[in-house]
């Protein structure tokens, strides 16, 4: 049955923890271990049963935990250094700036594969071959280069494995929750 009406929910964050959406939606923070443990702190058991996926944490956080780490300067200072990490890593000369000084306008290189590796919280790739699809990206990133990736977005994650009461191998297919994992849909530029 097709839905009538999708709703999104999008958490309350405080003010001054406001940057912590800017980093769940931007997927450097997997490869930056100091955002990682940010979000730990936010709250550790939360971060473990969210599967590491800061999006869906903090649309699952209790409203009460994020006015009291609004408060916990420490936390706070945390915050805005992960925060000004990720500004940094955005506007700084890359290889790519400095070794080619004159890029062309709107050069851009579109790497094809059917899966990318990129953060366990995204089950779309099954092994090897994905993740290193995956760790293409993210070199590429830390590059600077003009890339984009371009494959597929399973509804169906890639089965995760485990054993029955009587010793079987069996399947789990998760089913992948696109508007509570670290994505944005992008649309086309109206002219």
């Amino acid at each position: 049955m097709r839905p009538i009406r999708t709703f999104n929910v999008t958490p309350a964050l405080p003010p001054r923890l406001e940057g912590l959406r800017k980093l769940a939606y931007n997927l450097q923070w997997d490869w930056d271990v100091d955002t990682v443990e940010l979000f730990r702190r936010l709250d550790p058991e939360l971060w473990e049963s969210s599967h590491y996926n800061p999006v869906l944490m903090l649309g699952m956080i209790n409203q009460q935990r994020l006015q009291a780490v609004a408060e916990d300067e420490g936390f706070v200072a945390q915050a805005d250094r992960a925060v000004q990490r990720r500004e940094d890593y955005l506007r700084d000369r890359t290889w790519h700036h400095k070794n080619r000084p004159h890029p062309v306008a709107g050069e851009c290189y579109a790497y094809f594969s059917m899966e990318f590796g990129l953060t366990s919280c995204m089950p779309v790739y099954s092994g090897g071959l994905g993740v290193l699809a995956g760790d293409h990206l993210k070199s590429a990133s830390d590059l600077g280069l003009p890339l984009v990736g371009v494959g597929l977005l399973y509804q169906e994650g890639y089965f995760a494995q485990y054993f029955n009461a009587d010793g079987w191998q069996q399947e789990r297919y998760p089913v992948n929750d696109f508007y509570n994992m670290p994505l944005e849909l992008a649309r086309p530029q109206r002219f």
